[in-house]
């Protein structure tokens, strides 16, 4: 077989669903030998790690927002009359909604 260019073998362990991710992928860009595969992805892949912080505060808001409205269809449906506060009020808070909404869109790179 002759001398290896490559002489040191690496080992790792895969769920089935995993090997099935990997053969996936590697028919989605035409390679069929694993080795290259990995090995590509190791030297000249790259990750990503999202600090996704910016967002708690505006998934807080809008889990409260949410619990208000919830409120409000509750009252709603346990009288069967939809007054013109509560309609109001739905308005307000999907108005709230979209502001936080386009507070965290402002926030992306």
């Amino acid at each position: 077989m002759g001398k290896r260019t490559r002489d040191v073998l690496l080992r790792f362990f895969v769920t089935a669903d995993e090997k099935a991710a990997i053969h996936k992928r590697m028919e989605l860009i035409g390679l069929k030998n694993m080795s290259t595969f990995l090995r590509k992805l190791a030297l000249d892949g790259y990750l990503l790690n999202v600090d996704m912080s910016c967002f708690d505060k505006a998934l807080e808001d809008i889990h409260g927002v949410s619990k208000n409205i919830n409120q409000i269809a509750k009252r709603i449906n346990s009288t069967d009359n939809i007054y013109a506060e509560d309609m109001r009020q739905l308005k307000q808070k999907q108005e709230e909604i979209w502001q936080l909404l386009k507070s965290i869109l402002s926030q992306l790179p």
